[in-house]
């Protein structure tokens, strides 16, 4: 019996989640690998190979480190669970002229239950991911989530989701170094090719990033459902003739395909007329939002008014605010307008590096130019 206990880990294969198996296995727990599939790029009816945590050489990278270093590895075939939830919603979100986080969605509903219903049958007692976050438990028995050391890498932003008990069970052991100490882990392990290993950003299932392809090849008949539709300016003069109202975002400027002898940028879109609204750059500013589906980390809840640094992207810097309960939640109000308020991507709020909780952007306020 492990003298720190018994713990899964999510290994896809790269260096990241590698290093962390490796990491926890030295330093005296029971590592168990495994490497979940969760996506078929082929059923799609694209024209690229699968890339990322869903190819065969991740698979077979994962379990190569695990066989040299004498822990057991499993493959886990999650394609339905991530399908029905994460791809609808995606599909979903953008019909209905949001643009939507797939990567948070799978981490809230997906990734972490499926690891923790792994854990519970292996006699797991933890989770273990290559996240760069960080938890731990507070005086006031939460557990919490924190930034990670390194800013370019926090992860914290996409895993405001995870409630308390999730949380509980989980190691994410890098959260403490830079990615430059993990390639030269990488390097110690014995691994210089893992630590060359390029990284992807790409969403796993539109891994050609193009997320206009993804949409019309997984809706039936969607350019025709969707053609005709016009831009308008705020005042609703039409400007001409866009390709469909799903495959625009809030703050867009390029591929726009038309000319008005100026930047243009998409301040609004309204799904119930096929209509995307243009305008200046200044138009995209908003002083408060709306946020529902509301997950607290750090505190149960809040006291209406209390400051916090909101993020409303991966990679904002953010933005200080007040927080303000409602009836749907949360409104935000922002001590200076901030831009491209896009409803269906998550707000995160910091506390210094914890993050208090997060929800679900459903509109910017504060702007005569929202629709």
């Amino acid at each position: 019996m492990s003298r720190k206990g018994k713990v899964l880990v999510a290994m896809s294969g790269g260096i990241d989640s590698t290093v962390t198996a490796l990491m926890l296995h030295h330093e005296g727990y029971e590592v168990v690998g495994i490497t979940m599939k969760t996506w078929d790029y082929a059923t799609s009816g694209g024209g690229h190979k699968e890339t990322g945590c869903c190819n065969i050489d991740s698979f077979n990278d994962a379990r190569q480190a695990a066989v040299q270093h004498g822990f057991p590895h499993f493959i886990l075939d999650i394609r339905d669970e991530f399908g029905d939830f994460v791809i609808e919603n995606f599909v979903e979100e953008y019909l209905a002229g949001r643009t939507p986080n797939p990567c948070v969605m799978c981490n809230t509903h997906i990734k972490w239950k499926a690891l923790l219903k792994r854990a519970n049958a292996l006699d797991c007692e933890f989770i273990a991911t290559g996240h760069y976050a960080n938890v731990l438990q507070a005086e006031n028995g939460r557990y919490t989530l924190s930034k990670g050391l390194d800013e370019t890498k926090d992860q914290s932003y996409v895993l405001w989701g995870l409630d308390q008990e999730l949380l509980s069970r989980t190691i994410m052991p890098l959260g403490k170094y830079r990615k430059t100490e993990i390639r030269q882990m990488a390097l110690d392990y014995g691994y210089p090719e893992l630590a060359k290993k390029s990284e992807s950003y790409e969403i796993c299932f539109v891994p050609d990033n193009d997320y206009r392809g993804f949409l019309k090849r997984r809706v039936d008949g969607l350019e025709d459902k969707v053609a005709g539709g016009w831009f308008v300016d705020k005042e609703g003069k039409r400007l001409g003739q866009h390709k469909g109202y799903p495959f625009y975002t809030i703050g867009q400027r390029k591929g726009l395909d038309i000319a008005l002898g100026r930047p243009v940028y998409v301040t609004a879109i309204n799904p119930d007329n096929n209509t995307v609204v243009l305008g200046d750059e200044e138009e995209l500013e908003r002083s408060e939002m709306q946020v529902g589906r509301i997950n607290w980390i750090k505190y149960e809840g809040i006291t209406d008014g209390m400051e916090a640094i909101t993020k409303i992207r991966y990679k904002d810097k953010g933005a200080l605010s007040n927080l303000y309960t409602s009836d749907n939640g949360l409104r935000i109000r922002f001590y200076e307008n901030v831009k491209s308020i896009a409803p269906g991507q998550s707000a995160v709020f910091y506390e210094g590096d914890e993050v208090i909780g997060g929800g679900i952007i459903q509109g910017g306020m504060g702007s005569p130019f929202l629709l």
